[in-house]
C-alpha cells in the first residue's frame, strides 16, 4: 500500500465509491486506486486519498470485482467480433470457454470440419474464420495475438476430445483409444485448460461411459482441474443424472462444476430443493461442488440436439442422410413426440415450446421468432413436417428457445452456497437467448432490486469471488490491493437487462464503467477501442 504520509502518484482513481468487494461483506466506501493494471491502494474514508491524472467519480455508485462468466459459447465470437459487447457492457471481465463437450480445440483437419458443422447453430459455421490453431495452447495464442474486450478461460472440451480417439460411433472406446483421450487432456491441461467439459446429451461425447469419464477426470485432477458436464438429463431422469456426476467425481477425486444446473420440463415443476439436497449431502461429505445458472426459463441449443442419440451416430452428415431416408425419419419421429428422445432428456417433445431462434439458411428467416407449433398452424401442416424441413434446409444449424423452465426453481437454486453465474450465451441467430446480453444485470436488477431473492453483496459474491475460486484465480475475484484490475462500477439503483425475447441484442443499463487489467473498455456507457482481454491459463 502506498504510504499514508505521501500517496503515491496513480494511473487512475475511482473516487466515492461504494465497494461491493466480491467476499459476501458488508459494503463500504472508498477510493480505488489503479497502477500498472492492478489495484493499488483502497483508501477508506480518513485515509489519505490517492491522486492519478485520470478519475472516474462514481458519486456513490457501486464497485465491484468484474463478472466472471461460467458458461460461455463465445468460442468463435471473440475471434469474430473483439470488441464483444455482449459481455463486456454487461461487466463481464472473464468467460469460460469450451463448454458443453464441443469445440475446437483439440482437433485435426477432419474432426474441426465435423465440430464447425456440429456446433454452427452454437457458433456460426466460421466460414469467416482462420483456423489457424489445432491445439489448446493454439488456441489460446490466438486469442492473445488478436486481442479481446474480455479475457477468455478454456475448457477442454470431452466430445471433441472422444471424436480425435473414437470418432462418433456409439461404442466403448478401446483401450488404445482411451489412452489417446488421456493424452489428449493432459496436453490440454498443460497448454493452459482450467478443466474439461462434457455435453452428454450431445453426440459423440455421449457415448462415454462413466468408467471412461472417470478415467478422464482422474487426469483433470491430477493438474488441479475441475470437471464441468452438461450431464445426461435435465428432464425424465435430471436427479439421477446429477447424483451420476457427482459419484463419478468422487470417484475421480475431481472438483466437479454443474452447468447450467437447472430443474426443467413438467416433470421437475418445484423440485429444485431436492437438487440442493443432494448437493448438500455430497458437500457434507467433503465433495467439491459448485454449479451456476442463469436467470431465465428457458433454454437455449439446437434443433437437432432434440434427437435420440443414435440418430446422430457418425457425425452431420450420417444424421442428414437419415433425415433423407423415410423409414428412418418415421422411427426418429416416433420416439421424439411419443417415447422421449435421449437429446430431448427422455421427454416427448412439446412442439409449442419450441422456439426458432437463429437459422443458417437464410432462406428460412420467416421460421425465427416463432413456435414448431405457430409454424407448422400457419402453413397447414403438422409440427414433425415443419421441423423435418428445419433440420434439413438448414442442414442441422437452427437454433431453438425451448420453453420448458420454472421460476420458482430459478430462484431455489440461485440461492444455494455453491452457486455462481453464468450466462450460457448463445451470440448467433436472428433472436438469440437474451441471457447472452443480458444475464448480469438481469441479476442485479430483477433478482435483487426487484425481487429481493438475492442481497446485493451476496449476489456479487456469486458472480467474482466465487468463480474465481473455482478458477482458482489467486489475483482475481475480489476488491484487494495487488489484484488484477479488473472491475465494475453500476448503479444498484439502475441496473438492468435491456435484452428482452423481442428485442435480445439490447445491451444493458446502469453500468457506466468496466475495467479490463485497469483499462476502460466501457467508459460512460460506451465501448472504447479498448483490448485488454487475454486468454488465462491455468497455473
Amino acid at each position: 500500500m502506498a504510504s499514508r504520509e505521501e500517496p503515491a502518484v496513480m494511473d487512475l482513481v475511482i473516487r466515492d465509491t461504494r465497494v461491493i468487494d466480491g467476499t459476501g461483506a458488508p459494503a463500504y466506501r472508498a477510493d480505488i486506486a489503479v497502477r500498472d493494471g492492478r489495484i493499488a491502494a483502497i483508501a477508506r474514508e480518513g485515509d489519505p486519498r490517492p491522486t492519478a491524472p485520470d478519475t472516474i467519480e462514481a458519486d456513490g455508485q457501486a464497485l465491484a470485482p468484474g463478472f466472471i462468466d461460467m458458461h460461455a459459447h463465445s468460442d468463435l465470437a471473440i475471434l469474430r467480433d473483439p470488441d464483444h459487447s455482449a459481455k463486456a457492457a454487461q461487466g463481464v471481465t472473464l468467460e469460460v470457454l469450451g463448454q458443453d463437450g464441443l469445440s475446437y480445440a483439440p482437433t485435426d483437419d477432419t474432426t474441426l470440419a465435423a465440430v464447425r458443422e456440429a456446433v454452427t447453430g452454437w457458433n456460426g459455421d466460421g466460414t469467416d474464420i482462420d483456423f489457424d490453431w489445432r491445439t489448446v495452447g493454439g488456441y489460446l495464442d490466438r486469442i492473445d495475438r488478436q486481442g479481446a474486450a474480455v479475457n477468455a478461460a478454456y475448457l477442454i472440451p470431452q466430445g471433441s476430445v472422444r471424436m480425435l480417439a473414437a470418432g462418433w460411433d456409439d461404442r466403448p472406446a478401446t483401450p488404445g483409444e482411451l489412452a489417446t483421450m488421456k493424452r489428449l487432456v493432459a496436453e490440454g491441461m498443460e497448454q493452459g485448460a482450467f478443466g474439461m467439459s462434457s455435453g452428454l446429451t450431445y453426440t459423440p461425447g455421449m457415448y462415454a461411459s462413466d468408467a471412461e469419464l472417470t478415467e478422464l477426470c482422474r487426469v483433470v485432477a491430477s493438474y488441479g482441474g475441475y470437471y464441468c458436464p452438461h450431464h445426461r438429463s435435465y428432464g425424465a431422469g435430471a436427479l439421477e443424472a446429477y447424483e451420476e456426476m457427482v459419484a463419478l467425481t468422487r470417484e475421480a477425486g475431481c472438483a466437479l462444476h454443474l452447468a447450467h444446473a437447472t430443474m426443467n420440463f413438467g416433470v421437475n415443476k418445484g423440485r429444485g430443493h431436492e437438487l440442493l439436497a443432494l448437493l448438500d449431502r455430497a458437500l457434507a461429505e467433503g465433495a467439491d461442488i459448485t454449479l451456476d445458472t442463469y436467470p431465465y426459463t428457458p433454454g437455449c441449443t439446437t434443433l437437432v440436439a432434440m434427437l435420440p442419440s443414435w440418430a446422430n451416430e457418425g457425425g452431420p452428415e450420417a444424421t442428414l442422410a437419415r433425415l433423407r431416408d423415410p423409414a428412418a425419419t418415421a422411427r426418429i419421429r416416433h420416439v421424439m413426440e411419443v417415447e422421449g428422445a435421449d437429446g430431448c432428456h427422455g421427454v416427448p417433445i412439446e412442439w409449442d415450446a419450441i422456439e426458432i431462434s437463429g437459422v443458417s439458411n437464410p432462406a428460412l428467416g420467416a421460421y425465427v421468432g416463432h413456435t414448431v407449433a405457430e409454424s407448422a398452424a400457419a402453413r397447414d401442416e403438422d409440427p414433425w413436417t415443419t421441423a423435418h424441413r428445419l433440420l434439413t434446409e438448414d442442414r442441422l444449424g437452427s437454433t431453438i428457445l425451448q420453453h420448458v423452465g420454472h421460476e420458482e426453481n430459478v430462484r431455489t437454486i440461485m440461492r444455494h452456497r455453491v452457486h455462481t453465474g453464468g450466462s450460457d450465451g448463445i451470440l448467433q441467430g436472428a433472436k438469440p437467448h437474451p441471457r447472452a446480453y443480458g444475464t448480469f444485470p438481469q441479476y442485479l436488477g430483477r433478482y435483487v432490486r426487484e425481487l429481493g431473492v438475492l442481497s446485493l453483496e451476496e449476489c456479487v459474491a456469486h458472480l467474482t469471488g466465487r468463480p474465481a475460486a473455482r478458477l482458482r484465480l489467486p489475483d482475481r475475484g475480489l476488491v484487494r490491493e495487488g489484484y488484477v484490475a479488473d472491475l465494475v462500477v453500476f448503479d444498484p439503483a439502475t441496473v438492468a437487462a435491456g435484452a428482452t425475447f423481442e428485442r435480445p441484442r439490447t445491451l444493458p443499463v446502469g453500468i457506466p464503467h468496466v475495467l479490463v487489467a485497469g483499462r476502460p473498455v466501457i467508459q460512460d456507457g460506451r465501448r472504447t477501442d479498448v483490448l485488454a482481454g487475454r486468454a488465462l491459463r491455468r497455473t
